[in-house]
């Protein structure tokens, strides 16, 4: 029975997270200027840095696949982001927004997370030894991400939000 390989589900969602973090480059900076807590603005301008690493990575592997980057619609992505709109929206001005920010920061973490673990295992699954490489270094950083908004939120911002 012939069918879609794992390479070609590789690349589907190579390109299924190039399109994320194109839309997260442009997501960052709106979540970055509602943020009320100079520690969460700051977080999220430095991980619009790390997303722009991101970014040069996924094109150096669809480079070594001899592949031009390309992004494929992800709906899922656009729905989180959907929801952190919202609760900009809905929160302004009040004290429970950070933490409505960190909640939409993380929703975006885990969706990646989730992403990047699957793609690396897959690289390895396929011999591609320096994509699974590139692949745990973004993976490691968006755990560090994650790891560091629930700090912000349990140190500080969900008790300012209550």
């Amino acid at each position: 029975m012939a069918g879609k390989t794992l390479k070609e589900l590789f690349v589907e969602t190579l390109r299924d997270i190039y399109f994320a973090e194109k839309q997260i480059l442009r997501a960052l900076p709106k979540m970055a200027n509602a943020a009320h807590s100079d520690a969460l603005r700051a977080g999220f301008k430095l991980h619009r840095e790390e997303t722009e690493e991101h970014v040069a990575r996924l094109e150096k592997i669809f480079a070594m696949l001899d592949l031009t980057p390309r992004g494929k619609k992800c709906e899922a992505i656009l729905g989180i982001i959907e929801e952190g709109k919202e609760i900009m929206g809905d929160f302004h001005g009040t004290p429970s927004l950070d933490a409505g920010l960190v909640s939409a920061g993380q929703a975006v973490e885990h969706y990646e997370i989730a992403r990047y673990g699957t793609l690396k295992t897959w690289a390895g699954q396929l011999g591609l030894a320096e994509a699974r490489t590139l692949l745990q270094k973004t993976l490691d950083e968006e755990v560090a991400t994650d790891r560091k908004l629930s700090e912000l939120a349990e140190s500080d911002l969900n008790r300012k939000a209550a």
